[in-house]
């Protein structure tokens, strides 16, 4: 579609942008002061204004989507792995995610009425497509969100010595959850995100500095010399491997996300510098602790990573990491409610309203996921495997086949098929196929991985009272 002016040109921040051709409204409405929204309608003063995310703001909801409960688990991959092949995944996966990042922001703009996952399914594969992908984002974002109460739990185990059941630290995070995600839109939302994000990259930074002036990680014998143990090539087995890359995955987890942000943007034009911005930052900072933390700690590195510490500096990092970690649930949360929501009313004047529908309908989304992911929480306690298992059942499913359909569902038949147009078809049925093979493998070493677990240590009991922060 085309467009009145170009990337380079630079529009006031608080205007809203409104693609040409879906910018049919009343006269009426011109008076007013709306706009029509392809997705949201008529976007005006009376009710809130879901396109109010500048390119900044958009900039930290990304990085809050990516550096989250994935980041926790990077040292724990590597050492599996070993430092080199952790590292050449990791940035395999980083380029994978990066280019169907960027391919959302395309499509969004070749078809602004795309405001999910499931909107993209519909178009390319019809009503089939749209429900297979609606259900399995929701049960992606739900079990995300699970994971993200579960490691706040985990923070809260660790900073008050244990200091109530499990289970209460669970519900505890799941009300604060509930509440902040009822804020209606993104760009309310954004200042959560700036604080969350800051408070992960602190409290991994404060890890990754301690891991490199402590004696020996907190899990290491006690008693005579120590020496870290970490090793380039690792020696899984092809479970745990695999468990291991899906982890990586998910540590780019956050691609769902973009489709909601990107449709919340003033701008949508301006969405490609965020996602770069975006995922460049994240691999970096991945990269570093993923080193730094494993380099120092070897096989004692704990999962989730601020374990490796010792006892002091354990609560010093949960207790700063503890707003990031909820501001990752309240934001899976709320983007999961927000699409159970927009898809029950769009097209209807309740989207847009203050009205008691428009009310009572948002609440009983937020509610309704907030009591799914609480049950997910305290039903599967496990956090690292927890994480692969997400890692491999959704997050290829979520980050690499829809996106790779969606390029070759745009470009399939271009004018003139170049070098570059073969590559790019290359590298898209590279993703689909690499994808289905992590899929399988992955979800199998994860179900391994948390079967294992459970015989080796019991594991935690659903709904337990059992302190399940790493023991030091």
């Amino acid at each position: 579609m085309g467009h009145a002016k170009s990337l380079n040109d630079h529009e006031p921040e608080e205007e809203v942008f409104v693609e040409p051709a879906l910018a049919h409204h009343s006269p009426e409405a011109s008076q007013a002061g709306e706009v029509t929204d392809a997705v949201f309608g008529e976007v005006g003063a009376d009710g809130p204004n879901y396109r109010s995310v500048g390119w900044v703001a958009a900039i930290v909801l990304l990085l809050k989507s990516q550096i989250g409960l994935g980041v926790l688990s990077v040292p724990s991959a590597f050492n599996t792995l070993g430092m080199a092949p952790g590292i050449i995944i990791l940035i395999v996966v980083a380029a994978i995610t990066t280019w169907t990042g960027y391919v959302i922001g395309t499509f969004k703009l070749n078809h602004p009425e795309v405001y999910g996952i499931d909107d993209a399914g519909g178009i390319m594969f019809g009503r089939a497509g749209r429900e297979f992908l609606a259900i399995a984002f929701c049960l992606y974002w739900l079990f995300v969100s699970g994971s993200a109460m579960l490691g706040v739990s985990i923070g809260l185990n660790a900073v008050s010595a244990h200091g109530t059941c499990t289970a209460v630290f669970v519900a505890v995070a799941a009300a604060i959850g509930l509440i902040f995600a009822s804020i209606r839109t993104l760009g309310r939302v954004s200042w959560l995100a700036w604080v969350g994000t800051i408070c992960v990259l602190v409290s991994i930074f404060t890890l990754t500095i301690a891991t490199g002036v402590q004696d020996r990680p907190a899990d290491a014998p006690r008693e005579g010399p120590w020496a870290s143990d970490w090793k380039v090539v690792g020696n899984p087995t092809f479970a745990e491997a695999m468990s291991a890359v899906a982890s990586l995955v998910l540590a780019y987890g956050g691609l769902p996300a973009y489709f909601s942000i990107a449709s919340e943007m003033k701008d949508p034009r301006y969405y490609t510098r965020s996602v770069l911005f975006c995922q460049g930052t994240a691999t970096v900072v991945y990269i570093i602790i993923g080193v730094v933390v494993y380099y120092y700690c070897g096989s004692y590195v704990a999962s989730p990573a601020l374990g490796s510490a010792g006892v002091l500096l354990k609560k010093i990092c949960y207790g700063l990491v503890l707003p990031g970690l909820l501001v990752t649930e309240i934001l899976y949360i709320h983007l999961t409610a927000k699409y159970v929501f927009v898809r029950a009313l769009r097209n209807s004047k309740h989207l847009t309203s203050n009205s008691w529908v428009h009310w009572t309908s948002w609440l009983c989304c937020t509610l309704a996921v907030t009591i799914i992911s609480y049950c997910i929480a305290s039903g599967v306690p496990v956090f690292g495997e927890l994480v692969s298992l997400i890692g491999a059942l959704f997050g290829t499913l979520m980050c690499f086949h829809p996106m790779a359909c969606m390029w070759l569902f745009d470009n399939w038949k271009p004018k003139t098929r170049t070098l570059k147009w073969y590559f790019l078809v290359s590298c898209n049925l590279f993703i689909l196929i690499g994808g289905s093979y992590l899929l399988v493998s992955g979800t199998y070493g994860a179900v391994v991985g948390i079967e294992k677990a459970y015989t080796e240590s019991g594991g935690s009991a659903a709904w337990s009272c059992e302190d399940n922060s790493n023991s030091v």
